[in-house]
């Protein structure tokens, strides 16, 4: 194994080459997004974010790691300038480039020395301490609050797409039906109209 500076250096690298996905449709698997980004060079690695959450309208979220920097920028200037969906789902997917906190396995970063101690009510750092803590309190419940919202406007915008889907479906169905009855053509020749055979 390499010194902890080649280590962190080889997981910056990682970091350079990966994306980050989100706003998958649930039912997108590993293979999928392989197949489908396989179009801006060679995939190695998958990584889905688990949905703690369990609910099954919001799209999901994947760390992608491509062999080369070059295929991730690629990846996130295509889909940011063209919607990208994947196996047909009515949910754009969103990219950008991956960062370090992003990755549960990151390794330490060299020379960060952190040190934790018990402090007493008689130390001048408690006072400190106490206020830090209240802080990461309160910023925890309005982090929990902000995501709670954010889940339910995924929610409502996945209904709509649902719904707006199906509409057009029932759009195309009727214009198909009409073309294939002949009742178009019969229209047509009424109000003195042409109409393309195909």
């Amino acid at each position: 194994m390499g010194t902890p500076e080649a280590e962190y250096a080889a997981f910056e690298e990682k970091v350079k080459r990966t994306v980050y996905l989100d706003n998958i449709s649930p039912q997108v698997t590993d293979i999928v997004v392989r197949t489908a980004l396989s179009q801006f060079g060679t995939v190695k690695n998958v990584q889905f974010i688990p949905d703690y959450f369990k609910s099954r309208n919001i799209g999901q979220c994947a760390l992608v790691e491509m062999e080369n920097p070059k295929q991730a920028d690629a990846i996130v200037s295509e889909i940011a300038q063209f919607p990208f969906m994947m196996a047909g789902m009515p949910r754009p997917v969103r990219a950008c480039p991956a960062k370090v906190e992003m990755f549960d396995d990151r390794p330490a970063k060299p020379g960060r020395n952190i040190s934790c101690r018990w402090l007493e009510p008689n130390d001048p750092d408690f006072e400190v301490a106490q206020k830090l803590k209240r802080l990461t309190k309160k910023h925890a419940a309005e982090a929990s609050s902000l995501l709670k919202q954010q889940l339910q406007e995924e929610e409502n915008l996945a209904k709509q797409q649902n719904e707006a889907l199906k509409a057009n479906h029932k759009k195309y169905e009727m214009i198909d039906s009409v073309i294939a009855d002949g009742t178009a053509r019969h229209l047509a020749k009424r109000y003195k109209m042409r109409i393309a055979d195909d």
